[in-house]
């Protein structure tokens, strides 16, 4: 087959505590809305913690209705938050008829997440003190695994092509983008669902409250009083189909920092490797970027190393911005749902601001943006920067560039 294969995105869609389905993100956008707000008190109806904890969240509404019965084995709240996915502007039909016209074991998927069903585990356990026995579960082992979602989906989509489950913590579902599309370019599929579902639970609220890393209020990226992350859960998925088309993806970078098991290379030579490998793979220079979807999760050490490399590699005045002040970090669904807050600025020309900064670290004030604004621009960048140093860059565009190996 050709090196040269382009890969168009077909459908795209995301859930958040922005809304279900992309007007609603677009709105958010366009407005600055922010989705954020305050975790609270432990609560039984809506179980994301055992104990309080003082700090905001991206929450998403309407995840205590179970699973429809055909699916009742594969039941939790990250599941629950994938099928809501899944139903958003029509996502889940236009999947059934690629995988009708292309044949079902010619449609690959590849999602991420760090937490998959680890909920329900939680949950079973706290069952297990309150009552001294662990409440009657599906019989399905598979859902106390890693893969339950990529499992759940494949079986709620019909879908007998590869199946992969990527698991590298906040570049998670930005690396599902970069294997799906290697299926392609090898042959091995001709489309591929592609996304990253994340949803709150205590492990991850109280790991990062131990790492000393969670904000006490709304998170401020790349503002010089930042204090650190607001946890999120989020549904994004994306189509991508072998062929040019409006849409699309025209290079992915990775890389690994094995710097340190959660700081970032210092000074971000790792990121930057990811971000030289997608821009060579689109055949594209930094100056051809319109727009930069930064990491930005409002931690010290991230902003600072991020402002660093942009500041190195892009000319002055190109428009920046963090999405995290409107959707709280979204872990491994961050990578999936930068791409789609880049997809609609690429379709409709909006830029999204950095909610809540106000006073903007210096080493990025020509750069970033903190307000939406409006501009039509053809290519843009999403960073992925995840602890153990594992990088990722994808470059999405308009047009029928395709993608260069």
């Amino acid at each position: 087959m050709s090196h040269h294969c382009p890969v168009r995105v077909s459908a795209y869609t995301a859930v958040s505590a922005l809304g279900a389905g992309k007007t609603a993100h677009l709105e958010a956008v366009t407005l600055g809305r922010s989705g954020l707000s305050p975790l609270g008190p432990p609560s039984h109806s809506d179980p994301h913690t055992a104990q309080a904890l003082d700090t905001w969240v991206g929450r998403v509404d309407g995840l205590c209705a179970p699973l429809p019965e055909l699916w009742s084995h594969w039941d939790c709240r990250n599941n629950r938050l994938a099928w809501m996915g899944l139903q958003a502007d029509g996502f889940q039909d236009a999947v059934r008829q690629t995988a009708q016209r292309l044949g079902a074991d010619r449609v690959a998927l590849v999602l991420g997440s760090s937490t998959a069903s680890i909920g329900a585990t939680e949950d079973a356990y706290r069952e297990l003190a309150r009552t001294g026995a662990f409440p009657a579960q599906p019989d399905n082992a598979a859902l106390h695994s890693l893969h339950s979602l990529t499992g759940f989906v494949q079986e709620a989509l019909g879908l007998r092509g590869p199946a992969q489950t990527v698991s590298t913590a906040c570049s998670s579902s930005a690396k599902a983008f970069a294997s799906a599309e290697r299926l392609i370019r090898l042959g091995l599929a001709d489309a591929a669902v592609v996304g990253g579902v994340d949803s709150l639970c205590g492990s991850v609220l109280f790991g990062f409250h131990a790492l000393q890393l969670v904000s006490p209020e709304p998170c401020r990226p790349f503002d010089t009083g930042r204090q650190g992350i607001n946890l999120g859960e989020a549904a994004a998925f994306a189509l991508l189909e072998r062929g040019p088309g409006d849409l699309q993806l025209l290079g992915c970078g990775e890389s690994s920092d094995a710097h340190h098991l959660s700081a970032p290379d210092p000074d971000g030579a790792g990121a930057e490797v990811s971000l030289d490998r997608a821009l060579a793979q689109a055949g594209l220079e930094a100056s051809d970027i319109g727009y930069i979807h930064l990491h930005g999760t409002a931690t010290p050490k991230n902003d600072d190393v991020e402002a660093r490399l942009i500041a190195r590699r892009f000319p002055p005045g190109t428009p920046a911005s963090s999405t995290k002040g409107l959707t709280g970090h979204t872990l491994g669904a961050a990578g999936a749902l930068g791409a789609v807050f880049g997809l609609l600025a690429l379709e409709h020309g909006v830029l999204p601001g950095t909610a809540n900064t106000e006073s903007v670290e210096p080493g990025i004030q020509g750069y970033l943006r903190v307000q939406p604004v409006k501009a039509q621009v053809q290519h843009m960048v999403s960073h992925a920067f995840a602890f153990g140093g594992s990088n990722c860059v994808l470059v999405l565009g308009q047009g029928v560039m395709g993608l260069r190996p």
